[in-house]
């Protein structure tokens, strides 16, 4: 939770910041991007909580649409089959529909490879993964973003499948 605390501050803090830009925050189409996430996950088969942290990179083709990669670490939960970590690889296209200047409302709908590791098993998948969020351009470079994601039907075999349910916040540089 301290983790958490400590990411909104910053993200708070690099918003007051993006005050002093005057340039218009609209972004340029064709623009590569790197960003990071962290958050909070849930497991449905649980009621335990963990930090969950991700690393992405994509490619924005127009301020509607992008493709993006990342890695999610999804922490550890207590489940039926023990103790559980969870990490996903994850392809995802994205839909943004600008709602203000700076502001952009977004879906993002793809697929994950992901794994479950629990005392003595482990369970390696793939489905959908998709999510929405808003997005706030602090300068042309960079943006905030707030998330909520889901990766569905994790697991299965010897631990219990469960969908993974992740809120975050995150900040994403783009190369202009």
């Amino acid at each position: 939770m301290e983790k958490l605390k400590a990411a909104l501050v910053v993200a708070g803090l690099s918003a007051g910041l993006g005050f002093a830009d005057s340039a218009a925050a609209q972004s340029n189409p064709g623009s590569w991007y790197l960003g990071g996430t962290l958050g909070q996950s849930k497991f449905k088969e649980g009621d335990d909580k963990d930090t969950a942290w991700r690393l992405l990179g994509g490619y924005q083709f127009n301020r509607y649409f992008s493709a993006e990669i990342g890695y999610h670490n999804l922490g550890e939960v207590s489940l039926a089959a023990g103790t559980t970590k969870g990490n996903a690889w994850e392809l995802v296209g994205i839909g943004a529909w600008p709602l203000i200047e700076r502001v952009s409302a977004y879906g993002k709908l793809g697929v994950y490879r992901g794994e479950l590791k629990a005392p003595g098993a482990k369970e390696t998948n793939n489905d959908l993964t998709y999510g929405a969020g808003l997005q706030y351009d602090l300068t042309r470079q960079v943006g905030v973003r707030g998330e909520w994601q889901r990766y569905n039907k994790m697991g299965g075999g010897s631990i219990a499948e469960t969908n993974v349910d992740v809120l975050s916040v995150g900040v994403v540089y783009r190369f202009q």
